[in-house]
């Protein structure tokens, strides 16, 4: 099991749009297409209140691979996206991490 950090730098007071997005639009097209998350966190303490961090789970790269291209090109996907952005920008900019567990991880 391979986890993928993605952190969203949002655009200043655009996080409770890219939450509501990620809550009613994209996890049900990720349910669609067999996309696993582990967590989503916003900071509380420490470092900038305007980003989202989350973890999915992956079997291994090519399923990540196979499964993202699929959601990227998902035409619903992309509809609702520009609609949530016809005011503009959400994201800022992002991270990517793919991470591998150590041998003493509590999660594998």
């Amino acid at each position: 099991m391979i986890h993928e950090l993605r952190i969203y730098h949002c655009v200043p007071g655009r996080l409770p749009a890219l939450l509501r997005r990620f809550e009613t639009i994209t996890l049900p097209i990720w349910q669609r297409h067999g996309i696993r998350q582990a967590g989503f966190w916003t900071v509380g303490i420490g470092g900038s209140n305007q980003d989202l961090y989350y973890l999915l789970a992956w079997e291994s790269l090519a399923e990540r691979e196979t499964k993202w291209n699929a959601f990227a090109a998902d035409p619903e996907w992309l509809a609702k996206r520009a609609e949530t952005e016809r005011d503009g920008p959400i994201v800022a900019s992002l991270e990517n991490m793919i991470l591998t567990p150590t041998a003493f991880s509590a999660l594998r």
